[in-house]
């Protein structure tokens, strides 16, 4: 018997050198060893004889043997695998129909003899150890490595649960010696689940109610919308500014070179069809200078207000020009009241935001009209130049 049982032994061995998956984690040869251990600790404490210890020894190696050819129907495969063993082992055949048997209850659940329960109880002792909780992150990986979706964390305890609430235990042994643990472990995966439950609770709760009272309050939006406009009023009047400062130094260096290469020029009578040209292209340059400075000149206000300018909001509190010339006590009472009042505060970012773009609106008009300044001096003066040139031998100035 000890022979058959170590043949079974190197039999299992070699299957698992040579068809086991890298997916199976749990269900190993190691596994496999463990639930003999079991088996052993059981059958000291039965009165099962030699006969009937070899049978479930050799049941218990083979029942891990499926997941490695199907991992959806590891049991069918394990019998299929018991046939093929013994069409090529003769000796001890008579107890094929005892281990088949014992590896058909894997599928039924529904044992028959003490053998058979003894078998159930050994292959199902995991849920009755200690380390259960632990070693069953192997059984995770493994499930998940050969399925399509993942178990989230809350399907992954509910899993558990179900195992070991639809399990029972059937041999004196295992209720007393494993029953206990496999309580206190099935205690520790409520307990987690409920964890995990207030928890999934309470964010569902925060997204509700976000959700709720961003839709029915639109204060959100409001104030980006105040954020988004005054950041597009000052960049927009950066850009106007910059537009300007870029006219003023094209026509600060147009006079430069003018005075400096073309001025000492005239004094010659070949040159003099030049004076005309020269005058008007400068004019129009300096015209457009001072209109560049103009458009990025600052208003002077008179920067303080009276209690009847806020009594009738016709003060705008978040301009500087409004309040640069008051006493730091004033203003922060003034401030302190405005921001008491949604509205109030609303009213002031509107006029903010009204005045802003009532000096873009000045600036830009200014800048335009700039440019067209510009544009028109130079094409004047190319096309007096043109004529002067042709002209040239007439001219008596």
């Amino acid at each position: 018997m000890i022979k058959s049982i170590k043949k079974v032994n190197t039999f299992v061995l070699d299957f698992y050198k040579t068809k086991n998956s890298e997916k199976i984690t749990y269900h190993t040869y190691q596994h496999t060893l463990e639930l003999v251990k079991s088996a052993n600790k059981l059958i000291k404490k039965s009165d099962f004889n030699t006969s009937e210890t070899v049978v479930l020894q050799m049941a218990l190696l083979f029942s891990n043997l499926g997941y490695n050819l199907d991992y959806k129907n590891p049991f069918e495969k394990n019998i299929e695998i018991l046939e093929e063993y013994f069409v090529n082992e003769s000796e001890h055949k008579e107890l094929k129909e005892d281990i088949s048997g014992c590896l058909q209850v894997l599928l039924t659940k529904t044992p028959a003899t003490d053998l058979e329960k003894a078998f159930l109880d050994i292959y199902f002792s995991d849920f009755g150890r200690k380390k259960f909780l632990k070693r069953n992150s192997l059984l995770r990986y493994e499930i998940n490595a050969f399925s399509n979706e993942k178990l989230s964390e809350y399907e992954w305890i509910a899993y558990q649960i179900g195992l070991l609430t639809n399990h029972k235990y059937y041999s004196d042994y295992a209720i007393m010696n494993w029953q206990p643990t496999k309580r206190k472990n099935l205690a520790s995966l409520l307990k987690a689940k409920s964890k995990l439950e207030k928890v999934d609770e309470k964010e569902r709760l925060k997204a509700k109610y976000k959700t709720k009272y961003k839709n029915e309050s639109p204060e959100r939006g409001i104030q980006t919308l105040y954020r988004v406009a005054l950041r597009n009023h000052i960049k927009l009047s950066d850009i106007a500014d910059t537009k300007a400062n870029i006219l003023l130094s094209v026509n600060a260096i147009i006079i430069s070179l003018v005075l400096a290469n073309i001025i000492p020029q005239l004094d010659n009578p070949s040159n003099r069809f030049m004076i005309l040209p020269t005058i008007i292209f400068v004019t129009f340059s300096i015209i457009s200078m001072i209109m560049s400075i103009k458009a990025t000149q600052p208003n002077v206000t008179r920067g303080e207000f009276t209690q009847e300018d806020l009594k009738n909001k016709n003060v705008n509190l978040a301009f500087f020009g409004n309040f640069h010339k008051m006493e730091l006590e004033k203003y922060q009472s003034a401030f302190s009241n405005l921001i008491k009042k949604k509205e109030d505060v609303y009213d002031t970012l509107t006029k903010d935001l009204y005045f802003l773009g009532s000096v873009l609106d000045s600036k830009y008009k200014l800048l335009r009209y700039t440019y067209l300044v510009f544009m028109s001096g130079i094409i004047i003066s190319v096309l007096v130049f043109a004529i002067a040139f042709i002209y040239r031998d007439s001219i008596t100035i």
